[in-house]
């Protein structure tokens, strides 16, 4: 039997460490975001040659108020272009149409998309308050799920144990993104709040695994004396579980990176980064900190009997 909840301190460690490098990826460099959140215009063009849709051959030809450091030019699969730009309104929009039929009269435009910035700001809004409603409303289920088994700590500290392991995840796949924003240019849009509801319902599912076989083995002794022994035990008899399931979703994941769209890439970048995360902290977080809680609990003379 591996000793996971013996070594928590060195867990713990580690996690600090990667939360403080992405809090500082964040600092420094911040997300890219979209024209989802800042409002914009894409626009995608299947183009008879790429290369005279070149942000530089189009930035010859528009004014300098357009082709600022917002005007991004993406070049995609069977010379399809993706071009980004934070105008929206029509008579921009009309020169960035005309720059680009000059520089290919064949090309066919495939997608427009306009967003306005009452609209992004909206979109900002509704997506802070889904992640922390989601939130809010795992805490809430954990407690009541695990209400029977709230000796020697309560069903709340599970919860919150639960809560910080996501806030874990979500943190180090925010600070990836902030790195890859600075250096590859990925901006942050639907998708990417897609991914990180999934990986909270990925990350959580693995964690309640866990935490239902410690609610079996309570329900089964009566002696709670040796609770993190217990709760190691736990552990132990879900880590082949938990390893398989992950393995068999980061494989597929791999698969979608290395052979799928171009435009599915870095939404299975941010799920692979999450499911890794998700399952480090499944396993080496969330159960830990209940221990951690219970001994915090068992000093101060608080515990529940």
């Amino acid at each position: 039997m591996y000793d996971i909840i013996g070594k928590r301190k060195y867990t713990y460690l580690f996690s600090a460490l990667l939360m403080l490098i992405s809090i500082g990826s964040l600092a420094i460099f911040g997300l890219k975001l979209g024209i989802d959140f800042v409002g914009g215009t894409l626009l995608e063009v299947q183009s008879s040659n790429a290369k005279d849709l070149s942000r530089q051959a189009l930035c010859q030809k528009i004014s300098p108020k357009i082709c600022t450091e917002s005007f991004i030019v993406q070049e995609s699969e069977d010379n399809k272009v993706i071009i980004r730009y934070k105008q929206s309104n029509e008579s921009e929009n009309q020169e960035v149409l005309a720059a680009i039929r000059l520089a290919d009269p064949e090309m066919e435009i495939l997608r427009t998309d306009f967003i306005g910035a009452r609209v992004s700001e909206q979109l900002k809004s509704n997506t802070i308050t889904a992640i922390l409603l989601s939130i809010a409303v795992i805490l809430i289920y954990i407690a009541f799920a695990f209400r029977r088994i709230s000796f020697p700590v309560s069903s709340w500290s599970y919860g919150f144990s639960a809560i910080v392991a996501l806030v874990h995840d979500v943190l180090i796949v925010l600070g990836f993104f902030a790195v890859f924003g600075h250096f590859f240019d990925v901006e942050i849009g639907i998708p990417f709040i897609a991914a990180l509801l999934t990986i909270l319902g990925y990350s959580i599912n693995d964690t309640i695994v866990v935490y239902d076989r410690v609610r079996e083995n309570i329900l089964r002794t009566k002696n709670l004396s040796k609770f993190p022994q217990l709760l190691n035990q736990s552990l132990n008899e879900t880590l082949a579980r938990s390893m398989n399931t992950s393995l068999t979703v980061v494989v597929v994941l791999v698969a979608m990176i290395i052979w799928g769209s171009p435009s599915l890439l870095w939404f299975s970048v941010a799920l692979l980064i999450g499911v890794l995360a998700g399952t480090y902290s499944s396993i080496f977080v969330a159960t830990a900190l209940v221990v951690t809680i219970y001994n915090y609990k068992k000093r101060k003379g608080l515990l529940r009997e």
